[in-house]
């Protein structure tokens, strides 16, 4: 049997609109407005779940969606960095940062490195057999290495890759078997 997990990323934040690193906070009155109005476009599911992030709750709860919190992967953790914009830890810290988007392994900022997120992530998705169809609110970050980890691809393309707010990137398959079914599927309606 082929499941589906539909993994959608959390609305707006003021970090989404400033750039900054996620600091767990709620979604902007933009976000609020953007996931009420996908309510009718969300796709239904057995399971749904959300990582335990108020945007991400908040997501789910705008979006209709009875979800089960905590079994969706958390947000990078990006330590001391949480809540700054790259320009400015960039401006204080260059050779951290320069580190930090060239060597998958390291973590000036005193959270996860990119491999260690890819491996949190992995692990998540390796054992997540649906049971039919699963829908996961949560972030950027974690769309990006599943997409990654679906295509083979290596974690230096983890920067090539953009998921927009209200995100909806399907993968068909189960565990060990994923294939990319649908990415960029924007569940709001663009103005």
């Amino acid at each position: 049997m082929s499941d589906k997990l539909i993994l959608v990323s959390h609305s707006s934040t003021s970090a989404t609109n400033t750039a900054a690193f996620a600091c767990d906070e709620p979604l902007d009155d933009r976000g609020a407005q953007w996931a009420a109005e996908a309510a009718v476009s969300v796709p239904r599911a057995a399971r749904v779940l959300s990582s335990p992030a108020v945007s991400c709750r908040q997501t789910a709860q705008a979006l209709g969606l009875a979800a089960v919190v905590g079994p969706a992967p958390a947000d990078w953790d990006l330590g001391r960095w949480r809540g700054r914009t790259l320009d400015e830890v960039a401006t204080e810290e260059p050779d951290a940062v320069r580190a930090w988007l060239t060597d998958v392994t390291v973590a000036p900022h005193g959270g996860e490195s990119l491999a260690e997120l890819s491996s949190r992530v992995i692990h998540w998705l390796d054992s997540a057999c649906c049971d039919g169809h699963t829908v996961a609110v949560t972030h950027a970050a974690v769309v990006r290495v599943v997409v990654l980890a679906v295509l083979d691809a290596p974690l230096s393309a983890f920067w090539r890759i953009d998921v927009a707010p209200l995100t909806a990137t399907v993968v068909g398959g189960r565990p060990g078997r994923w294939r990319l079914v649908a990415t960029a599927s924007h569940l709001r309606v663009r103005r």
